[in-house]
Order: C-alpha cells, then structure tokens, then sequence
C-alpha cells in the first residue's frame, strides 16, 4: 500500500514509519519503500522494518526500472509500504520550490505533470493508497478534500483514510461522519512525544541518533497500532493484484571483476541507495565500511573509494581533526566516487576548517538551499564520459569556489569535480539507472 497526502507536512513520515513498525510488531516481513530521492525517511524505515529502506524514482532510474526495483526489496516480504512524497499528485516539476519546513520531501512540481509523484508510483505499482489528512484545523470540510483526492484521477485508487492529528473524541466524531465515501481507517491524536527533531535540511537521520531513533521507531509503531485499524490496511494491501515483472537483480547488469571498495559510513555520511552496495557487490566488489570521524586509516587493501551524502558540515571540525585519514585520501592513487558530502570532504577546505584537498575547491554554508532534479551533461572523468547525459538531484545548503571546469552542466547550472581517478558532484545519481557507473568504479585499473 502507499501512504500519501494532501500536502507535506500531514503525517505521512509518522503514519508510514509507525506502520512499519507496528506491522513489524505483529510477527510480519515489512518492505519499506520511500517515493523520490530521500535519503532521510529511508533510515527510520529500516529501524522499523528491520531491513534496507528503499527509494522508488522514476526521473532517477527510469520508469521501466521501478516495479522492478520493488520487487527485489519485497522478496520474501508479507506486505510492502511505500511511503508517498509531498502532496499525492505533485511530481517532478521544471522549477525548483522549497520545502515546507521541518520535512525531507524535496520534490518539484510545474503543476502540469505528475511524472515522478506518489500517485505516479501508485500507478506504477497498482496500489491502493490510504490518504493522511492532517484535521487538526477542519472538521467537515476534511470530506471536500478526500473527495478531490479521490476523485482527481481516476488511475489512482484511494482505499482509506487516516486522521492525523485529531484534538477529541468530538471532533474524531464529527470527521469520521462526513466521510462516507472513503473508510477511515485510522485516527491519531496530536502527540508532541512522537515529534522527529531537525535541522537546516530536514529530519535528523536516524544514523546519527542511534538509541534515541529506535526509542522513537517504537513510540510510532505503538501509536499507530493502538491507533489505526490493523487488519483493515491489512486487507486493502491484500486487494493490489500481482505484478506482472521480474525483480531487478544487480548480477543481471553487472562484471564480477574482484576489488575492495572503501565505502564511507558514520554520523557523517548517511546519505546512501542500498541498490549502490548490491550493485558494487555484483560488480565483483567486496565492500568494508569506514567512518571518516573514527578511523584514522582506510580498510587494509582498498582499491576504490566511494563517499557518499550526509552532513560534514556539522562534523567538520570532527572530519578535521582526523588528520591522518585526511592525508591517506588526499594521497590515495585509486579511483574516488563522492557525492555532496563527499565532495566536501575532498575539498581544499570547509568553512575554514582543512578537509582532504583532493578536489581543489573551498566550500562553505550558505543560507540557499538548493534542490530539485537536474538533468546534466557531462564531461570525462572516473564514472562518466563526455557528453553523457545524466539524470540525478541536488539538495544542500553549501556553495564551492573552484578554479577548475565544472564537471556536469544543466540549463541553469553548473557543478562538480572530475578528472580520470575522481567523480565528485553535489548531484546524487542513483545507479540502479545507470548501473554502467559501479562497473565503471570497480573496474578501473
């Protein structure tokens, strides 16, 4: 089933993460799944469900590429949950709009296409939705709005309602009377205890609150179990019919060809796709995770390097002050795949404060975010060639001066770092749409 939304901001994190765990709870195998580019939500997925949260996106892997996607995270699984993106029909857009505050939803929307949406992916999938209305300020008038969601289009089958935010027993009464065409399955009282902290770019990842997120996972998954109908979303994923697909598999696209790969984890990199790991793994990689504020050297026998997103910018004089591990990169003669956290951490500098230099570039916070899908033309480097056309998404709050010729260029924009050994780039690419990249990386002699 997928969870979706009027809006961001309704619930959808809280209703779907609860899900998961509550579901989990009762003895079943949860698939979780997150609409769009995120890498923030998928984190608590994987603390709720107990395995890989994974993003389903269209304008990132291609439309073919989904119901495959999904079906590789689902094997073996008695129910999947997708958790939707922004409002249920807002897609990838031409211009970039920002967030509502306190979320992770960073999606775009032109108004004139739902390409890339929640409901896209439900029509991708053949799933029925259940609708998260937050109530907090309506009573009847909640009717209206789940009339219009489901019935806008008609591709798009809204199965249930859950009340989010709901202030008494009257008022759950009274929104629970004026809607007659859809079932409410579920009402959630306001609750701060349930509230997920954040900064500058969203929720905190759940990487870097250890104890707290799991304490927070489980306060979730016992509010929606004493909260919503259970078995009811239980029966309405039930009613999505089979896919008619075959799972993707990372072996079916890739070379074995043997390498240890060095890939970055921690507090500070938790920005990650887990089809990059199966892909490099299929490639013939064997893969040692390291953490850049911990370990002073890199895993014994690393031929390759892979840094990924996250938020060096609050660890930046931890990432500093690991001087030794900072020398080793700035030395390593191997190939280096870095996205946006990572290319911070190979420049020159970070708001003053020494990173590896690798990338000769100084890099500083702003108060700018920048976000929204990106569809770049590319020059030589590690990953790419010249004139490569690549699909990925930008979301960050720094800038970097460099002398060099950028690397990736869009109508609008410029960006990245590239020479025969390095690709870095604020731009996030997901793999499992260009699966030639982790081959590219584990290949390279």
């Amino acid at each position: 089933m997928v969870i979706a939304a009027p809006a961001s901001g309704s619930g959808k994190t809280t209703v779907a993460t609860g899900l998961m765990a509550a579901l989990r709870a009762r003895g079943m195998q949860v698939s979780p799944h997150k609409v769009g580019p995120d890498y923030i939500d998928p984190g608590y997925h994987a603390l709720a469900a107990g395995r890989p949260g994974r993003n389903l996106d269209p304008w990132l892997t291609g439309e073919e590429r989904v119901t495959p996607l999904f079906l590789n995270g689902a094997r073996g699984c008695d129910i999947a949950v997708v958790e939707g993106v922004m409002g249920l029909f807002d897609g990838k857009g031409e211009t970039d709009t920002v967030p509502d505050s306190g979320t992770s939803d960073t999606v775009p929307d032109s108004g004139t296409s739902d390409f890339a949406s929640t409901a896209h992916i439900a029509r991708l999938l053949d799933a029925p939705v259940v609708l998260v209305v937050d109530v907090a300020r309506q009573s009847r008038s909640v009717a209206a709005t789940v009339h219009g969601f489901s019935t806008f289009d008609p591709r798009v089958r809204v199965g249930g309602v859950i009340l989010n935010r709901v202030g008494s027993d009257r008022h759950e009464e009274l929104c629970r009377a004026a809607l007659r065409e859809v079932p409410v399955l579920g009402a959630i009282r306001r609750d701060d205890a349930v509230a997920t902290p954040s900064r500058h770019l969203g929720l905190i990842p759940a990487a870097e609150r250890e104890s707290e997120a799991l304490a927070a996972v489980r306060r979730l998954g016992e509010l929606v179990a004493r909260s919503c109908d259970l078995e009811a979303l239980v029966r309405l994923a039930g009613t999505a019919p089979p896919l008619h697909a075959r799972p993707w598999e990372p072996a079916a696209v890739a070379q074995p060809y043997r390498k240890l790969v060095a890939v970055a984890g921690g507090a500070a990199f938790t920005f990650g796709y887990a089809e990059h790991v199966e892909l490099l793994r299929a490639a013939g990689a064997e893969i040692a995770v390291f953490d850049p504020l911990r370990d002073e050297r890199l895993p014994e026998g690393t031929a390759a390097i892979v840094i990924g997103g996250g938020f060096p910018e609050v660890y930046a004089d931890r990432l500093a002050a690991n001087e030794p591990l900072r020398k080793q990169v700035a030395a390593f003669d191997g190939p280096i795949a870095a996205e946006c956290a990572g290319l911070l951490y190979l420049c020159k500098e970070l708001d003053g404060l020494p990173m590896c230099g690798r990338v000769p570039g100084v890099a500083r916070m702003t108060d700018r975010l920048t976000l929204g899908y990106r569809e770049a033309i590319s020059g030589t480097s590690l990953l790419t060639r010249e004139g490569e056309r690549h699909r990925g998404h930008e979301f960050h709050r720094t800038t970097i001066i460099s002398p060099k010729e950028p690397l990736f260029r869009w109508a609008g924009g410029t960006d990245g770092y590239g020479d025969a050994l390095v690709t870095a780039s604020y731009l996030h690419l997901h793999w499992a749409g260009r699966p030639e990249l982790a081959q590219r990386l584990v290949n390279y002699s």
